[in-house]
């Protein structure tokens, strides 16, 4: 996997993926940044959600689950001081399909926590992870 970035002025800069896509990233106004795109350490969060949801799809549709949504929200909290890791991470997943069964969703849950999701995985090194889900009829 690869990635590149170039900075294109102020406190911005553009990432392009090893996929040929590209991201925009900018920092706060406070710290010389004209906020206009997402900051540096919400792209890693966002790219949890986006790991763990994608682990939870796959895993569910190999179980023969009906799976017709999935919403990840996270929460987080950093360090007071440099460098500023995660410390505590609550993902709450909102599954929506068809009679899903209640208990291979929190089994998917924990797959993607425990052995699948590369980034939360990761970040369990310096956080705490806590997850919370609820299973919506489609």
């Amino acid at each position: 996997m690869e990635c590149s970035i170039r900075w294109t002025g102020g406190m911005t800069f553009l990432a392009e993926t090893g996929s040929n896509h590209v991201v925009v990233m900018d920092g706060a106004p406070e710290g010389g940044g004209r906020n206009l795109a997402p900051r540096p350490m919400e792209m890693v969060l966002a790219g949890t959600g986006g790991c763990t949801a994608y682990d939870v799809v796959a895993i569910l549709r190999k179980s023969g689950q009906d799976v017709t949504g999935c919403e990840v929200k996270l929460a987080s909290e950093r360090a007071e001081t440099d460098p500023k890791v995660f410390t505590h991470i609550h993902i709450h997943f909102k599954v929506s399909g068809r009679k899903l069964k209640r208990n291979l969703v929190e089994h998917a849950i924990r797959l993607s926590h425990d052995k699948y999701c590369s980034a939360s995985i990761m970040l369990g090194k310096t956080a705490e992870i806590t997850t919370e889900f609820e299973v919506v009829e489609a």
